[in-house]
């Protein structure tokens, strides 16, 4: 008989949830939540009964009775920084998922509800791989400024999902490869894999790196001094720019690779240019962390959305397949890594990690 799981995935104006049976997905739904509806509450935690409401009125539509569930598993938040693994939802966890240690974010509530929910039918409930892994080396740390030392912050779930697959597909174990796993999504980030650990990270949030669709990565840091006390723009103003209005955002005015494409098909030379330096500062990244291994590199694996656009890979290989070979898992699916990072505690293969 089949492990039966409840994944839930809180993202800012929706809540993903996937109920498996081992690692066969029996049903989905993205349940949509309007900005009216999020705007009555004062902060995401209060969001929780009504979104946990949502989740178990569409169990009961769907005629799924939750107590035949053996575990429950939320995507991980702005915790503190920590290593990659499975989490069980230990009540240190959840307060720090409750005050925003290091920050408020939808991913928040993914811990919370699944303990809530979890608890109430007696089964265990845990978090995988958060957004704050932090596997560093000492000296990847360093930025030149003491007071600004680097952080880790990037798409874990789902590189170590998409590592692990690569891993077993090619019948080797994860911690004995040296892997650069390149995500592509509304964020960017390129990390280098070497033996079950991310040693190095460009900061996909608001840090360096390439930039993303929303995101403008690393700036010329004198000019980003100037424009800051310019008194132009407000310190929200700056940010803004940084993160959500950034990228592929200030230079074309969407958020969509698949905008750009059209645009560039259309005849549109900027377009075009912004795809291509898209792909060359990937390039450098992708450069850059193989060096952190010492050129010794299995294989650079490119996932997220943007993956499924062959101009951009195609581009990635030309500049950078002369490194290692290439593996593409176009799009991600959280869901199915969430479930597995709870299955493998589950069935024994890995122990829970603590808080």
């Amino acid at each position: 008989m089949g492990k039966k799981s409840l994944i839930i995935n809180p993202g800012s104006t929706s809540t993903k949830i996937g109920v498996f049976e081992d690692e066969t997905l029996l049903f989905d739904e993205t349940l949509r939540h309007s900005t009216e509806e999020i705007s009555k509450y004062e902060s995401i935690v209060a969001q929780k009964d009504f979104r946990k409401n949502i989740i178990m009125d569409f169990l009961k539509e769907k005629d799924f009775d939750v107590n035949t569930l053996d575990f429950v598993v939320g995507r991980g938040g702005m915790l503190k920084p920590i290593p990659g693994g499975t989490y069980e939802t230990s009540e240190d966890l959840i307060e720090d998922l409750k005050v925003g240690v290091s920050g408020q974010h939808a991913s928040n509530l993914g811990g919370i509800l699944a303990k809530e929910i979890g608890d109430s039918i007696g089964v265990r409930s845990f978090i995988v791989d958060p957004v704050v892994v932090d596997e560093l080396e000492p000296t990847s740390r360093y930025s030149g400024v003491p007071e600004l030392p680097r952080r880790s912050i990037f798409h874990a779930l789902n590189q170590k999902a998409v590592a692990k697959r690569y891993a077993k597909e090619n019948g080797k174990a994860y911690k004995d490869l040296n892997l650069i796993v390149v995500h592509m999504g509304g964020g960017v980030s390129v990390g280098p894999h070497k033996n079950g650990k991310v040693i190095d990270i460009f900061n996909a949030l608001d840090g360096d790196g390439a930039f993303s669709p929303e995101r403008s990565g690393a700036v010329p840091v004198g000019d980003l001094v100037k424009m800051c006390f310019s008194g132009k723009y407000t310190e929200a103003e700056v940010y803004k720019k940084l993160v959500g209005n950034g990228g592929f955002n200030a230079y074309c005015g969407t958020n969509d690779m698949r905008d750009v494409e059209k645009m560039v098909q259309d005849g549109d030379k900027k377009a075009a240019e912004v795809r291509d330096a898209f792909i060359q500062q990937i390039a450098k990244n992708i450069g850059a962390m193989a060096t952190v291994l010492e050129g010794k590199v299995d294989q650079i694996i490119v996932t997220g959305g943007i993956a499924y656009d062959k101009y951009v890979v195609e581009g990635l290989k030309k500049r950078t397949g002369w490194i290692a070979p290439f593996t593409v898992y176009p799009g991600e699916d959280e869901l199915l890594a969430l479930a597995q990072g709870g299955l493998a505690v589950i069935n024994g293969d890995e122990e829970a990690m603590k808080y």
